[in-house]
């Protein structure tokens, strides 16, 4: 099964279940796919979800490759 298709199954059985958040709930399985694909790239990248706060700023995500530092991107996290 690919990554798409997990990422599909993995968001109807969230919904199947009747207790999901309309956006957080399915956090996981975003980051799941995300991460599949980020296995691909070159270098690497790591999806990281619910990032701590950056001068008074919530950012909800973010990526991470060895390469970059995240605290040499927390000056441009502006991903809400």
């Amino acid at each position: 099964m690919s990554a798409f298709e997990t990422y599909i199954r993995d968001l109807q059985e969230i919904s199947a279940t009747g207790a999901a958040v309309k956006e957080t709930s399915y956090y996981g399985a975003l980051e799941k796919l995300l991460n599949e694909l980020g296995k691909t790239l070159k270098p690497k990248v790591r999806r990281v979800m619910q990032l701590k706060n950056i001068d008074g700023r919530e950012c909800r995500m973010g990526d991470h490759s060895p390469r970059v530092s995240f605290r040499r991107r927390q000056k441009t996290c502006q991903i809400r």
